[in-house]
């Protein structure tokens, strides 16, 4: 993005600040983000790996996109190895789509076949580089586009990997007893906040479901997008799985006395800040996901939770120290396989990695209480020799 766009955005968003005497945060959270020309999402730019703002875990190695297919591939037996969609919301660039269909096709071939790889994308630049990345794929007539309610009466899985960490949200303070909400106005050096009264009663009916507010003088984030999208979901979804990766906490730990400021974040450049009213559509704003709400919505909606943990603990079910193992053995040269190694890695370390922060949801509807593979205990897990 340029100046000149920057300026753009900035321009139109204080026009709308003075049309409506202030918005809601998660209205700019909304410009600023997805905006259809200039937010950080639509807009043509660099956002993943070394030359952008952040890493996803599908950008660390192709071993996590693998070790989603075997998960998927128990899913496809599941259901009855019939015709099986595998849905995606917010693939990005499309590394993680292309590492588990690269997967399929090597390893299970006969689930390949059967296979409808549907991707939900509204940024027109990911869905120009998907095009390019995904191209062999496109060619076999694996993938296509679609939108969500498109998907009604399907069957198959849902995947999301860091999509609802970055959908809009709610500012919200406890003054007084009151919950109040931030609405940005502007300033005469550029944005500010004022705490108004809630712009939507969905708000107060949200801390009613999940049973807890924030603490006295805390700043907190409500993310109603998540909500809905989780009803969506599970509305079109006739039988299958919801697989949702993010990074967040059940609503207990999410809004804890202790958590004073809330999780709001923006990423430039592998920098973070709190302040989201600089690089306006330049920057990555995120908020951490509350997995209660999604637990208890998808609950209402006939989604059953089949497993919920920490990344870490769902990589090793799935066979990761075999994988790294595996990899690193085919490695000949001494200080690539330590660089494999420490990379692997990221993925499972709690601190300086993701292998805590990152959550994973397992929801099935319609398919009973099978045990997955993911599920499998560590103290069931055997050490391979040289995994660590």
């Amino acid at each position: 993005m340029t100046e000149n766009q920057k300026s753009e955005l900035t321009l139109e968003l204080q026009q709308r600040i003075n049309s409506a005497a202030g918005i809601p945060f998660s209205e700019f959270m909304e410009q600023a983000l997805y905006h259809p020309e200039y937010g950080y999402y639509t807009a043509a730019r660099t956002r993943i790996g070394k030359k952008g703002d952040f890493f996803t875990s599908s950008s660390v190695h192709s071993c996590f996109g693998q070790l989603i297919a075997r998960q998927l591939e128990q899913m496809w037996q599941l259901l009855g190895q019939g015709s099986f969609i595998i849905a995606e919301q917010g693939a990005g660039e499309g590394h993680l789509c292309l590492d588990i269909l690269n997967t399929l096709e090597e390893k299970y071939p006969a689930f390949y076949a059967h296979l409808d790889y549907r991707l939900i994308e509204l940024s027109p630049d990911n869905r120009q580089r998907q095009e390019q990345i995904l191209h062999r794929h496109f060619a076999a007539g694996r993938v296509t586009w679609c939108e969500l309610d498109d998907l009604r009466g399907m069957v198959g899985c849902f995947v999301s990997n860091e999509l609802l960490d970055a959908f809009p949200v709610h500012l919200i303070e406890k003054h007084a007893g009151e919950l109040q909400e931030v609405y940005v106005v502007n300033r005469e050096d550029g944005f500010g906040e004022d705490l108004r009264p809630l712009s939507v009663n969905l708000i107060k009916k949200y801390f009613q479901q999940i049973g807890i507010e924030p603490a006295e003088g805390n700043r907190c984030e409500v993310n109603l997008v998540a909500c809905e999208w989780m009803q969506r979901v599970a509305a079109v979804l006739e039988r299958g799985f919801v697989l949702t990766i993010d990074y967040g906490y059940l609503a207990e730990e999410l809004y804890a006395p202790y958590r004073h400021a809330g999780t709001l974040l923006c990423y430039h450049q592998h920098q973070t800040s709190e302040d989201p009213y600089q690089r306006v559509g330049c920057q990555d704003i995120t908020a951490h996901i509350d997995f209660t709400s999604l637990q208890k919505i998808g609950g209402r909606q006939g989604l059953d939770v089949l497993y919920f943990g920490h990344q870490y603990q769902f990589l090793m079910g799935l066979g990761f120290l075999e994988m790294l193992v595996e990899m690193e053995s085919r490695e000949t040269d001494p200080k690539k396989a330590q660089a494999l190694r420490m990379n692997l890695k990221t993925l499972i370390l709690p601190e300086g990695g993701m292998g805590e922060s990152f959550k994973v949801l397992v929801q099935g509807k319609n398919i009973g209480q099978p045990e997955l593979i993911c599920s499998k205990r560590i103290r069931d897990i055997g050490m391979p020799t040289g995994a660590f």
